[in-house]
């Protein structure tokens, strides 16, 4: 009966999302409705789908599990991206709103760049188009993976079909209704996300008897089993912590955020500028609450597990520890519910790396370089065909059942972050930056985070080192020597910068 009303409640939610799936399909016209929603998003849709898909199931998964198994000084990753993504709102939302309509309707961030440096021999759009295929096949590839843990820990499932059952769903609502169906599913998943990271802590804390007892449960295994889990320092002194390598790995997850092509397309997509301002008030306060729901699950599960039979599972996989906490402290039905926010978290984000993608091989590579005069029919019909063929290749990389949901989102978020986060950030700030600059930031970025991964073992004492720090330094530095001093933009970049600039003080 349990494991009965927990699958109905699934598949409820699951219908709900093709249905909206279908919905979005009436509505989609031509390309640009099919990739940016015919840039027609309010603020609620833009900020809610926003921290959706950039959540994933990182935030109900990984976030809570690295708490439970390493402490609170895990939770330092969430303060890096609260202030990551308030500074990618205030700086880089309304400015890519504006440049991106300016720039010759660009559809895609390939297209800006093109439009951006006047690139006529399309070189960068050809390499930004391909970093995205690679680091998004990967990322695609963690969704996958976490939502098959999820169907395999909920139904007693075996984990390769749950792979293919929980593709399938995502799968089919991308391939039919395009943007505006990842837009209006991810903004539902955000709010049934947020809900589920409030309600399971409140309720665990509740059994335990409140946050003192709480605490004092998690000290004092800290100190039977000689851990430090429940201190934010790790026993450290704060500004040796502070200081550390582990720290300020942790802080630089934020500097992702300039550079994640799901996340810039929300604010590509919106209705106005006017619109982006409010959608980061919301999308601030709904990031809040979550990250800390989410601490907390993390936190209290120490405490609450510490006597039961989970925790011997949870030692060898911690990243089951929400769904586990949802299993044991509700009833089925409203379990159902909460178990449904994890797969939520997954399909918010796998769809709009798919969506992303297919744009790049539709707009970037198809029309872009192969066939100029594509006709919007044709163009969607490849765009629908590229999600299928990038979601096939995501599902053989996570065949791998060991795979690390945190280790697989950690690299490909360090990837788009050195590649494109200063190129993003610096093109729209900076007038003299050149398109030989852009290229050169995004080969030395995303080079530097593939190699540092390859070879971190052999660094040291910066073996620790978030491979975004180095990433995304070198591609800084590239961008200013090669646009100093290499080949400069003609007049009409300038000019375009320019005039963008006057758009956005109107």
């Amino acid at each position: 009966m349990e494991q009965t009303a927990t699958f109905i409640t699934f598949i409820i939610y699951l219908v709900l999302m093709l249905g909206i799936g279908v919905h979005a399909y009436r509505q989609t016209q031509d390309l640009s409705d099919y990739i940016l929603g015919g840039r027609s998003l309010g603020r609620w849709v833009t900020a809610l789908s926003a921290g959706a898909s950039d959540m994933s199931g990182w935030l109900l998964l990984g976030l809570p599990g690295a708490v439970y198994a390493s402490g609170l000084g895990e939770a330092w990753i969430g303060l890096g991206l609260l202030l990551g993504a308030y500074f990618n709102w205030k700086i880089t939302a309304p400015r890519l709103r504006v440049y991106t309509q300016q720039a010759n309707n660009a559809l895609t961030l390939p297209d800006y760049f093109t439009n951006r440096f006047h690139d006529e021999s399309k070189l960068i759009r050809i390499v930004s188009a391909s970093i995205i295929l690679i680091f998004f096949t990967v990322y695609v590839a963690s969704g996958l993976t976490a939502g098959a843990k999820l169907f395999e820990a909920s139904f007693a499932m075996d984990y390769h079909l749950a792979l293919f059952a929980g593709g399938l769903v995502i799968i089919s609502y991308t391939f039919i209704g395009g943007f505006l169906a990842v837009s209006w599913t991810d903004m539902i998943q955000g709010l049934l996300m947020a809900a589920a990271l409030v309600v399971a802590p409140c309720v665990m804390l509740y059994e335990l008897g409140g946050l003192e007892q709480a605490m004092a449960v998690a000290t004092r295994l800290d100190e039977s089993a000689g851990t430090l889990k429940a201190q934010w320092f790790s026993g450290k002194d704060v500004t040796e912590y502070l200081f550390s390598i582990s720290f300020i790995s942790l802080i630089a997850w934020g500097l992702g955020y300039f550079g994640q092509p799901h996340l810039l397309a929300r604010f590509m997509a919106a209705e106005s500028v006017k619109e982006v301002h409010g959608a980061r008030r919301i999308a601030m306060g709904w990031m809040f609450i979550s990250m800390v729901g989410a601490i907390f699950v993390g936190l209290f599960a120490i405490a609450y597990f510490a006597e039961r039979p989970e925790a011997a599972f949870l030692a060898k996989d911690s990243e089951q520890v929400f769904i586990f906490a949802t299993k044991v402290l509700f009833n089925p039905w409203l379990a159902g519910f909460l178990l449904a926010a994890i797969l939520a978290a997954v399909m918010s984000t796998i769809d709009s790396q798919l969506l992303v993608s297919s744009s790049a091989v539709t707009e970037d590579f198809y029309r872009g370089i192969l066939k100029p005069h594509a006709s919007d029919k044709e163009l969607v019909l490849i765009g629908r065909v590229s999600v299928l063929v990038v979601a096939a290749v995501a599902m053989i990389i996570a065949l791998d059942k060991e795979s690390k949901v945190l280790g697989l989102v950690s690299n490909a978020w360090a990837g788009f972050g050195a590649a494109f986060g200063p190129v993003v950030l610096l093109s729209l700030v900076w007038r003299r930056m050149t398109m030989w600059g852009a290229l050169s930031g995004m080969l030395v970025g995303a080079i530097t985070v593939i190699l540092w991964i390859q070879f971190k073992s052999e660094l040291g004492f910066l073996s620790g080192l978030y491979e975004m720090i180095p990433g995304v330094t070198l591609a800084s530095l590239a961008i200013y020597l090669v646009s100093a001093f290499g080949p400069q933009n003609s007049a009409e970049v300038g000019d375009d910068f320019d005039q963008a600039q006057l758009v956005m003080k109107e």
